[in-house]
């Protein structure tokens, strides 16, 4: 635990650093100079917590609080990789480089954390403890919600093939989507995607589809026969945990207060941003179809990689 209490204490120096800095210097994050002074808070206790794992203080929730509080801080950072890998330029850079420290750091927050439980280290069933169970699938109503999260991506993914094989949708049609692609920066590849009748969002989709199921059915835990080489080797926990994690941190929110925001939007309370967008309707109509989909498939994937987590821990045979 030592070692991960001077991981942890190095990164909260370093968060530190990056939100004073930011603060001092009048870089905005989030649109506003205030958040940078909340990073370097959260960066100081974080470092002042390191410390008193090594010195092993009984600091265990106070790593969880704050490992919650990173997490919350990492909002937002799976948009911003998905628009890098489509080739196009970040909102806001400091945006991008607070979400992607603060993902470290809730990381080694909650390996610090997890590693403080009682009989983490040692005792005497610590080698039964740390035998992989084995591969088993979730419970039916963890299956029922990724059948649930793969449902809702299917509007959404409907949609956007339209688009991509010239149909109209809400309004809008095909070539108008392409120009707003190519107004906004896209790469190559995505417009070389689009013309072909296949849009990069829907592979992303399905690829967000295969790892729900793989959280829920057994070969998410032991690679199957298609694999070829790695067949029957064991799945690292971290691999399918780190983008589900990732995803459930981001599109969850961002689906359920996107729906409450659009619910006021379509009550009259407020208005809509059309960005590009012509009329309020349309908007409203794409806008609903996304964040139905990211809603619905963000809590699916926080059932799943709940499940998963609790079915493979080393103390877990057995659990569901």
């Amino acid at each position: 635990m030592v070692r991960d209490g001077w991981a942890v204490s190095g990164w909260g120096l370093g968060c530190a650093g990056f939100g004073l800095g930011c603060a001092l210097s009048g870089t905005e994050l989030f649109g506003a100079a205030w958040p940078g002074w909340l990073v370097a808070g959260v960066g100081a206790v974080s470092a002042a917590a390191g410390l008193a794992v090594v010195r092993r203080k009984p600091v265990r929730r106070l790593l969880w609080l704050l490992c919650g509080a990173a997490a919350v801080g990492a909002w937002g950072l799976l948009m911003d990789v998905v628009t890098l890998l489509c080739g196009q330029r970040v909102d806001s850079v400091p945006d991008t480089v607070e979400r992607a420290l603060v993902v470290v750091g809730a990381v080694l927050l909650a390996r610090t954390a997890l590693g403080l439980r009682p009989g983490a280290r040692g005792g005497p069933d610590r080698r039964a403890d740390r035998a992989a169970p084995a591969p088993t699938a979730a419970p039916p109503v963890v299956q029922l919600a990724a059948w649930a999260g793969t449902l809702a991506f299917v509007p959404y993914v409907l949609m956007k093939l339209v688009w991509a094989l010239g149909g109209s949708f809400a309004g809008i049609g095909g070539d108008q989507m392409y120009a707003s692609y190519v107004h906004n920066g896209s790469s190559g590849l995505w417009l070389a995607l689009e013309r072909w009748g296949l849009d990069a969002t829907v592979l992303l989709a399905l690829l967000g589809v295969f790892l729900l199921w793989g959280l829920v059915r057994p070969w998410g835990q032991v690679f199957p026969r298609w694999t070829l080489p790695l067949s029957g080797r064991r799945v690292p926990r971290w691999l399918p945990l780190t983008p589900a994690l990732l995803g459930a941190a981001t599109l969850a929110p961002y689906g359920l207060f996107g729906m409450g925001y659009l619910t006021l939007c379509t009550a009259g309370v407020t208005r809509i941003r059309l960005g590009e967008l012509a009329g309020e309707q349309s908007a409203l109509e794409i806008a609903w179809v996304g964040m139905c989909g990211f809603a619905g498939y963000g809590v699916a994937l926080v059932v799943a990689a709940r499940s998963y987590w609790r079915r493979t821990g080393v103390r877990a045979a057995g659990a569901r």
